[in-house]
């Protein structure tokens, strides 16, 4: 009988996550994809997985995920710190565990950082779509949010786990956002763009996958009206009518109307996918 999990507990939102669907921006297809890629990325690797493999998002609350099949599996549960356990004995968080068939393992709420991620040797092999298995909020591709008695197929494992260790990723205490500015900043006065760079703001409870939304001054624009659509790409940040700004995230539509105020280096978002309510944000020129 192949491997596979079967849904115990979904929690708040566990989603199939690769690479994302890269290459159909220009179609309208979001990239979607994990939030936190080299968090993914070292979960893979710490499971003998290639590091496009598909593994589980979790958010903020966890998930539990029972073994299916006659063959125990290689898992690692990494990004947000959590308690870990199999079958309910505590296991190791951010290293390899493995799983006897038809025991469950569970990450539990996170105490630090918002995104666990959850690897299995194989990886999770639910049918692509658009060269990609990652379940895409916005668009409705890929596989659904997982609920409670769904089962996942998993791969054959193919390598053995890395024997090195390598530390993961912090949780940041303060985000810092590298900016740069354009293509629509003069839509905006020059005090809205020193604002921008110099004024606290911080993490809204309103954010996510689409977008990392903010709380602090307001961006006052220096002209009026509204673009036609025009393309929008990933850490794009977009200031909707009441002048806070937003970070277009993975789930980010490829195409909006309010002007861009600048674009943030993609490798600095991955920090956004562990930043909770309240995090300090700073936008820095890049």
């Amino acid at each position: 009988m192949s491997a596979g999990i079967e849904v115990v507990r979904a929690g708040a939102l566990t989603t199939v996550q690769d690479e994302g669907r890269t290459g159909w921006a220009h179609l309208g297809v979001p990239r979607a994809g994990a939030l936190d890629g080299p968090a993914r990325r070292l979960a893979n690797r710490l499971v003998g997985n290639a590091r496009d493999a598909a593994v589980l998002e979790t958010t903020v609350t966890g998930c539990a995920v029972r073994v299916t099949g006659d063959r125990p599996v290689l898992a690692v549960v990494g990004g947000a710190g959590c308690p870990v356990t199999v079958d309910g004995r505590p296991a190791p968080w951010g290293a390899p565990v493995r799983v006897p068939p038809g025991a469950v393992l569970e990450a539990g709420p996170a105490v630090h950082g918002l995104r666990g991620y959850l690897a299995f040797a194989g990886g999770l092999v639910p049918e692509p779509v658009l060269g990609s298995r990652s379940a895409d909020l916005l668009s409705g591709l890929g596989p659904p949010v997982l609920r409670e008695g769904d089962v996942l197929p998993l791969g054959p494992a193919c390598a053995a786990p890395a024997a090195d260790t390598v530390p993961w990723p912090g949780v940041p205490t303060e985000l810092v956002l590298p900016l740069y500015p354009g293509p629509r900043d003069g839509w905006f006065t020059q005090g809205a763009l020193r604002t921008l760079t110099s004024a606290p703001y911080r993490v809204s409870e309103r954010s996510n996958r689409i977008g990392l939304r903010t709380e602090g001054p307001a961006l006052t624009r220096a002209r009026d009206g509204e673009l036609p659509s025009e393309g929008m790409v990933l850490g794009a940040v977009q200031v909707p009518p009441d002048g806070l700004p937003v970070v277009f995230l993975n789930d980010h539509p490829t195409t909006g109307g309010y002007p861009v105020v600048g674009v943030v280096a993609e490798s600095a978002l991955a920090g956004a996918a562990q930043a909770a309510p309240g995090t300090p944000v700073r936008f820095v020129r890049a």
